[in-house]
């Protein structure tokens, strides 16, 4: 087998980077049927592994591997180890924003491809879902809604991403306030460490790498199976949506109703920023939540600024809950907060309709050319301390036109978070994460996306320059140096926890942390 191996590990250098291909297609054919592999291996159309959601990048690996399980998974990373340089990146539905799940002139495993594992189980009374690390939240919460009425505490907004690929970074939504990020709602992995090893990990059995996997960018091991926390999954969903003119007032109710106990607030808080302006992306069309409800720009007070800020809640009930009930709970909540007066929007649909609400988004999106359009988007977590002077300075000056598409703020509290895991967070209970999720029509009747990328850098310039406590989430750094920054003082944790689970340096190169250390 490593007679093999050698072809692979000239062809990825620099010198050798126009060898034949049909050379390379020959060795990876008798690579893989060396390693006997129960998926399969696609070492000619491999356009997919190359590319991602972000639009931004565009690397060839030398094959795109479908693992059928988890021993595919390992068999495939000990043989890149055995090698002088082969890289190995875990790719799950492609939503990655700058290459991080790809492998230039390395092997992508495509995770979408493991076998389906799902098993609802009951342990000392509690239930927990098993799923595969390739399965997408989409599927998980249909299962089990569907066949169990239970569900998953903590979510994504966009639930087309398969689990291996959140809890390899935190998952987000307008949920962890009160349950934490998804990674603080797994009690149990399966991984593949970066010597082809596999283990079953937990808070109490092989803990620093389960600790490591979660929030880890993939560079520890690849996760293979999750054990996800459920709880009863609610019928219905009011959903609804509140404007405030001043961004004080608006953060004083959003931090209100986060910090509330559980039964005196909303079970669902997030926010977005949007343009005082009729523009159909970025102004007031943008606010309600269906097409029967207009926005009336009247009621805005003359006082406001160029940008507004919706505040979006939701509560869950069930069917048997009397109308009057639900009314007088949520006219409870709302009465509490100080939005401007007549511009509330409301809808009622179903907790599975309200969690696949940005589906319906992706297909609008389909339909008129801009789910494949770059999207360069930019994901930060701001200090609370800092979040009056980011509005100032970023959301009234330099993206006070809109990006496109969502500008997404809300708070989150720190003690939600595992600070064993490998995320990093600013300092303080209290910090927001701010989402640009654009969606601008591809260049050139929409901004080239290079304009993007630097309006971005803008933004994080001015955080640097301004002295805001922030850090990037779904982070990104082009040198090493970039990642210590963003790490600080649990760098040293980092580097030691990747020496230990991969010493090689094989898994998830795209993230661009660490380089393959080469062998002999």
């Amino acid at each position: 087998m490593i007679a093999y191996l050698e072809r692979f590990v000239h062809g990825n250098d620099v010198e050798s980077r126009q060898n034949d291909n049909d050379e390379d297609v020959v060795d990876c054919t008798s690579f893989f049927d060396e390693l006997d592999l129960q998926g399969s291996i696609d070492y000619v159309a491999t356009g997919l592994a190359g590319k991602d959601f972000g639009g931004l990048r565009s690397i060839k690996p030398l094959a795109l591997i479908r693992p059928a399980g988890t021993d595919d998974v390992a068999m495939v990373v000990k043989a890149a180890a055995q090698s002088s340089n082969l890289t190995v990146a875990a790719r799950g539905n492609g939503h990655s924003i700058n290459g991080q799940a790809m492998a230039d002139r390395g092997l992508v495993l495509d995770m979408r491809s493991m076998e389906d594992v799902f098993e609802v189980v009951l342990v000392n009374g509690t239930a927990y879902v098993d799923v595969s690390g390739g399965a997408l939240w989409e599927d998980v919460l249909k299962r089990c809604v569907s066949g169990f009425r239970l569900a998953p505490r903590s979510w994504t907004d966009y639930l087309s991403l398969t689990v291996g690929g959140t809890l390899s970074n935190a998952g987000v939504s307008g949920q962890a306030f009160r349950y934490g990020p998804q990674t603080s709602n797994v009690t149990e992995l399966e991984v593949v460490t970066g010597k082809g090893e596999i283990f079953v990990c937990s808070e109490t059995e092989n803990s620093e790498l389960f600790f490591g996997a979660l929030g880890g960018l993939g560079q520890f091991g690849i996760i293979t199976r999750a054990r996800i926390l459920l709880q009863p999954a609610p019928d219905m969903v009011r959903w609804i949506r509140v404007v405030y003119s001043e961004f004080e007032e608006f953060t004083r109710d959003a931090e209100f109703l986060v910090t509330q106990q559980d039964g005196d607030s909303f079970d669902y808080v997030e926010g977005f920023v949007f343009v005082n302006s009729d523009d159909p992306a970025n102004g007031w069309p943008s606010v309600p939540l269906d097409s029967n409800h207009g926005f009336d720009p009247t009621r805005i007070p003359k006082t406001a600024g160029s940008v507004l800020y919706c505040l979006e809640v939701a509560l869950h009930y069930r069917n048997t809950d009397h109308p009057s009930t639900v009314d007088m709970d949520v006219d409870g909540l709302l009465g509490r907060l100080g939005f401007v007066e007549n511009l509330k929007f409301e809808l009622d649909l179903s907790y599975t309709e309200f969690l696949l609400r940005v589906k319906h988004a992706e297909e609008h999106a389909r339909a008129h050319g801009l789910w494949d359009a770059p999207h360069p988007w930019l994901n930060l977590f701001v200090s609370k301390s800092d979040i009056d002077e980011f509005d100032r300075a970023v959301f009234k000056n330099i993206l006070k036109g809109g990006v496109g598409g969502p500008m997404l703020i809300y708070p989150l509290l720190r003690s939600m978070w595992d600070t064993r895991t490998s995320v990093v967070l600013p300092e303080g209970e209290i910090f927001y994460i701010v989402a640009l999720l654009r969606s601008n029509l591809p260049y050139p009747k929409g901004p080239s996306p290079e304009k993007l990328v630097a309006q971005n850098h803008e933004v994080i310039q001015c955080c640097i320059k301004n002295g805001f406590d922030f850090k990037l989430y779904l982070p990104h750094y082009e040198i090493q140096e970039g990642w210590k920054r963003h790490f600080g003082n649990q760098w040293t944790r980092f580097e030691e926890r990747k020496a230990n689970f991969d010493p090689l340096a094989i898994l998830a190169p795209g993230q661009k942390i660490f380089s393959r250390i080469h062998q002999l």
